[in-house]
């Protein structure tokens, strides 16, 4: 997650008028964090307690709510960092009161955490694309088919949470926190270090993290994603296809179909909100690190902003399923508010519910 106020620059420059909106949108980014964080946060709890519920389990589900977690995750430590850093303080304040050593270690550990959680978020979000599409695919039928396909999506979601933490373990080892005196008085401030992107001062190791990090958690997420939410739209299509020439097919299977067509759709706007948010954040890292001064003049101004952006989508999909999933809606609305599905509702709740076996919806 970028942030403004981890690094600093002394070259004396005219601001370019991506400095000036980029100043102006950190002057209102704390309380528009804050706002996107009071939705979220309650939301993707609201997410995790409605897809985990026992008769809500299936493949699809489990992959959403540990999605949910992740999102969650991110989410509530930046709210104390933004409080302090945007709302407490003047965002342009680099006072020693403001940037006390205990609050750069929240920043560098905010930094790092933050940056974990995306990466488990955007391959969750591969995992979602390419279990749609394999499970388009699939003939395997059956309860068993499903409780192992199930214990599947578990072991992948674990691997992803503990691959990603490795994974970062060099990134989590380039930043560092270093000390400014002001001479004048005589007070100590606590920075997160310049990394000197796109600088002939750029350590070799930094430079292969910051590439390691943009290409593995950012660039070849969002590819696999466009890859395989392609072939999704291309089966979307062909099935549509084949459904209006099949005089003979029953009404149940229509149904079935439609519900299908429909999960695979709301699944696709997830996965296009991740690609809309992540793909140009990594690509902004990975010309950051090769372009000299991109990073001060181009990535720093569009900081705060990507950064919201990112919030965002991780408070969006508690929106998404209640407009796009019945089941989601019925069950979230019985749970937080005992009010019992309509009529159409349940017909449709229970069609869900007899395909279980066939393919998982939320």
């Amino acid at each position: 997650m970028a942030t403004n106020v981890t690094t600093t620059s002394n070259e004396p420059m005219e601001p370019s008028a991506l400095a000036v909106f980029g100043g102006w949108f950190t002057s209102i980014h704390g309380y528009s964090s804050l706002t996107v964080c009071f939705f979220g946060i309650p939301t993707n709890l609201i997410n995790i307690t409605v897809l985990s519920r026992k008769d809500m389990r299936n493949p699809t589900n489990a992959l959403l709510c540990w999605l949910a977690v992740a999102d969650l995750l991110t989410m509530v430590p930046y709210v104390p960092f933004v409080i302090h850093f945007y709302c407490a303080f003047d965002p342009h304040d680099y006072s020693a009161e403001k940037f006390t050593f205990p609050w750069a270690v929240y920043m560098l550990f905010l930094i790092n955490f933050v940056a974990t959680t995306h990466t488990i978020s955007n391959w969750l979000g591969v995992s979602l694309a390419v279990f749609r599409f394999v499970q388009l695919r699939s003939t395997t039928k059956g309860a068993v088919a499903k409780r192992r396909l199930y214990r599947t999506i578990l072991k992948v979601i674990a691997g992803i949470y503990v691959c990603s933490c490795l994974v970062l373990v060099p990134n989590y080892m380039t930043n560092r926190i270093v000390e400014y005196t002001d001479v004048d008085t005589n007070k100590t401030s606590y920075f997160i270090e310049d990394i000197k992107l796109g600088t002939n001062d750029t350590k070799p190791i930094v430079l292969v993290n910051v590439l390691t990090y943009s290409i593995l958690t950012k660039i070849v997420p969002c590819i696999l994603m466009t890859v395989f939410s392609g072939s999704l739209l291309i089966s979307l299509n062909l099935s549509g296809r084949q459904r209006r020439r099949r005089l003979s097919v029953t009404s149940h299977n229509i149904r079935r179909e439609n519900k299908q067509a429909k999960t695979t759709r709301m699944l696709l706007v997830v996965i296009i909100l991740f690609l809309v948010t992540e793909f140009p954040h990594g690509l902004l890292i990975l010309i950051s690190a090769v372009v000299p001064n991109f990073y001060h003049t181009v990535y720093s101004p569009l900081g705060d902003l990507m950064d919201l952006v990112a919030l965002i989508n991780n408070a969006i999909n508690f929106l998404l399923y209640c407009i796009m999933s019945t089941q989601f809606r019925t069950k979230f609305l019985q749970m937080y508010f005992n009010k019992q599905a309509s009529s159409k509702d349940k017909e449709r709740t229970q069609l869900t519910t007899s395909l279980k076996t066939t393919f998982s919806a939320i």
